[in-house]
């Protein structure tokens, strides 16, 4: 009989707890849906903001921006982290064309990538040479390489359906080309943008010259899908034709820049520490508003919906925008650094960067018991179509605060579209949908929510 009594109200407990779970994310996603606040946000961000590249007048305008919306939220703290970030600077626009003989040429859009040296003064002009990876280079060697251009025309795997996926697949040609083309003589690199459907949008990106030497060089530019298709059929009708391009790119000292830091201090375990967070800068082209200007306003959103519904967490909850993920991760770098030498407590750790599109779900890097304790809470979620909850990547501003204990995890949207607007002219706020938007950070709340309510494993 004893027995009995105690699983009856072992059984009472989990159905009272379930329901008070079931009632607060409802509240959260309520709130979300009609008064959400993100969407406004973002509008300001994007659009009397704009850009937000490292080091720019427009990061400084961005910092000064949402440090004043976490102000006005009563937040127990606000405050910014300094945190030295690099400064390039784009120059005058780009110019390319392909000639297929002299004073017959096609125009073709690019755009430098991100840490890229500028081209001679009068541009550069040379052949052509075409690979599919860095490997290829090898096999080709230098003799069919110097004096070239090198042309990486590998494409995003269509076929796979997690597009981040092949954007990994994709990317080393980006990041690593320019460094590998210069072992051998090339003078010039363009990479095929990172982009899943053909377009006018040429896509840049952060690129690396790794050990090499500041006078050995050379500039890197990404084409356009459709300027890659073109620049293709054309070498294969004939391989002599050349390519011209200029871009007046350059790489400055670096500056003085901010991590902003919100937070509400918890009522029980205020030494336990959850962070939600994204990142603040963007590239300069279009206004940043997939890439990260959805994942800041949704990570500010949390703690407006916390204020919003009377919620009152138990651990310290804290909202973190971070400067300079694009082209050096200093922010999360310094954060984290910051963190360990304080010796604070960070238990759990969320953060948006996959664009303001439908939430899925989440990625999880955790232990079992952790993992196990996440998926426990799947049909709390059901009701908001939010299905995947898998094992993988958090994020990259989040990723140096990982070790043995902490749990990490990424908000996983609908990333099929993501790509038609990363790093180019084509992310902008116009392609943000504003339910979409709220729905995932009342998605990144209810998360946040259970973590605080239950702790770690």
């Amino acid at each position: 009989m004893k027995q009995l009594l105690v699983i009856l109200v072992l059984l009472s407990t989990q159905i009272n707890a379930q329901d008070r779970d079931e009632k607060q994310i409802k509240a959260l996603y309520h709130h979300a849906l009609t008064e959400g606040s993100g969407y406004g946000w973002l509008h300001h961000l994007s659009t009397k903001i704009g850009g937000r590249l490292s080091g720019s007048l427009q990061a400084q305008q961005a910092v000064e921006y949402t440090k004043s919306l976490l102000d006005n939220m009563g937040l127990d703290k606000v405050w910014l982290q300094p945190v030295k970030v690099p400064k390039w600077v784009r120059g005058t626009p780009e110019f390319a064309y392909i000639e297929s003989a002299p004073g017959i040429t096609n125009n073709v859009a690019i755009r430098a990538l991100g840490g890229s040296v500028a081209t001679p003064f009068g541009g550069l002009k040379a052949e052509v040479i075409e690979v599919k990876s860095i490997e290829a280079l090898k096999n080709l060697g230098r003799e069919k390489i110097e004096g070239k251009i090198v042309f990486f025309n590998r494409a995003m795997d269509p076929s796979l359906i997690d597009t981040f996926q092949a954007y990994s697949g994709c990317a080393d040609q980006r990041y690593s080309g320019a460094a590998e083309a210069g072992k051998y003589g090339a003078v010039g690199v363009i990479v095929r943008s990172l982009n899943l459907r053909l377009d006018d949008f040429p896509h840049t990106g952060a690129m690396s010259y790794g050990n090499t030497p500041v006078a050995e060089r050379i500039p890197a530019a990404a084409i356009s899908t459709n300027g890659a298709e073109l620049l293709s059929t054309t070498l294969k009708l004939n391989p002599s034709i050349k390519l011209y391009f200029k871009q007046n790119c350059k790489n400055l000292p670096d500056v003085d820049s901010y991590n902003v830091i919100g937070e509400i201090k918890g009522s029980t375990h205020p030494e336990e520490i959850i962070v939600v967070g994204g990142h603040l800068d963007s590239w300069d082209l279009g206004d940043g508003s997939h890439d990260d200007g959805a994942g800041c306003v949704q990570s500010m959103e949390v703690l407006q919906l916390f204020k919003a519904t009377g919620y009152k967490p138990k651990r310290t909850i804290r909202v973190v925008l971070f400067m300079n993920e694009e082209n050096g991760l200093r922010g999360g770098t310094a954060y984290a650094k910051e963190a360990f030498a304080k010796k604070e407590r960070h238990i759990f750790a969320l953060e948006s960067d996959s664009g303001g599109f439908t939430p899925r779900g989440f990625t999880i890097d955790a232990n079992e018991k952790n993992y196990e304790q996440i998926l426990s809470w799947k049909n709390l979620f059901e009701p908001y179509l939010i299905h995947l909850f898998q094992k993988g990547y958090g994020g990259a501003d989040i990723g140096p605060l990982k070790d043995d204990r902490i749990v990490l995890a990424g908000l996983r949207p609908d990333t099929q579209r993501y790509f038609d607007h990363h790093h180019s002219d084509n992310d902008t706020f116009e392609h943000v949908n504003q339910r979409e938007l709220h729905l995932g950070a009342a998605t990144m709340a209810s998360l946040v929510y259970l973590i605080d309510t239950y702790g770690i494993k």
